[in-house]
């Protein structure tokens, strides 16, 4: 009796209960069907009261509890027609959660984000609440065609649809390289893209951290004008043109409007990409903390 139960201890340690597997990605047996998780019933009424109400009664106060959110440009929202793609800069996972709040109600009741199938749809109880609490449905990171499909069967039934073009968090707070996903939904379903920069998220919870940084550190969301796809435009194209307005409008928020458009205009405007330095700098040049609008100064500029 001894020995049973001292072998049901061992294999309760090192058995993983709901969490992912040891095997690395990149052995993973050929011959496995992807696990595929449903997702249509979080749009269900049910799901969508419910969801409405955890994000305005639980989420919206815990992060404006942890950061001091600070949104503008959303009245260029007034203008547009959906269904459209919103795209954003992608450091942390606050940026989802961030960006859905920072929609007016109908625009956030309307959109459905875009989530890595191998991160937040790896175990049930993950995925369920993704699904449930932002909306989410699966997307792979490598592009496959389940998920093209998905997010065109969410922009034909009428859903705006948030993506991370960068597919993963930024390591050091930078911009990263496009893929081309985000530009050819655009393209093959005739929908603008909508730029969303995000500033502050990384500085508050960074890719590693599990919580954000005490401080209630400020966090800025811009909405910037639509990009649409020209007539027989190709996705790389595409994806260039939804990059330069998305670093344009990171460059708006860094300084001004006016600044960004005569820097834009002649030539110099900075990269979002950060400085040709050491990994250490651009992480360091990339924590650099966002001016608080809120700030009382000491002396009148």
């Amino acid at each position: 009796m001894g020995s049973l139960v001292k072998d049901l201890r061992v294999l309760q340690r090192g058995f993983r209960w709901g969490r992912r597997p040891l095997a690395p990605r990149n052995v993973a047996l050929p011959d496995l069907a992807p696990r595929d998780f449903p997702t249509a019933w979080a749009r269900t009424p049910a799901a969508r009261a419910a969801r409405a109400a955890i994000q305005s009664g639980v989420m919206k106060p815990l992060i404006g509890s942890q950061t001091r959110p600070s949104v503008y440009g959303a009245h260029l929202l007034k203008t547009l027609t959906p269904p459209v793609i919103f795209y954003a800069n992608h450091s942390s996972h606050l940026d989802a959660p961030t960006l859905l709040l920072s929609l007016p109600p109908w625009w956030r009741e309307r959109t459905a984000v875009g989530a890595a199938a191998d991160y937040f749809f790896d175990v049930w109880w993950r995925a369920a609440a993704t699904a449930l609490v932002i909306n989410a449905f699966p997307v792979e990171r490598a592009g496959s065609r389940r998920s093209t499909r998905a997010a065109k069967q969410m922009i034909e039934g009428g859903w705006n649809v948030l993506v991370f073009p960068e597919g993963t968090r930024s390591k050091d707070g930078w911009l990263g390289e496009f893929r081309m996903g985000a530009a050819r939904l655009c393209i093959e379903n005739r929908v603008p893209a909508v730029p969303i920069a995000l500033r502050g998220t990384y500085q508050s919870m960074p890719r590693g951290r599990g919580w954000p940084a005490p401080g209630r550190k400020p966090v800025r969301v811009r909405f910037g004008e639509p990009v649409s796809p020209a007539e027989g435009e190709l996705a790389p194209d595409f994806a260039t043109r939804m990059r330069g307005a998305l670093e344009l409008l990171l460059e708006e928020d860094r300084t001004t409007w006016y600044e960004a458009m005569k820097r834009d205009a002649r030539g110099e405007r900075a990269s979002a990409g950060g400085p040709q330095a050491a990994r250490w700098r651009r992480i360091w040049e990339a924590g650099e903390p966002v001016a608080d609008p809120l700030a009382r100064r000491a002396w009148p500029r």
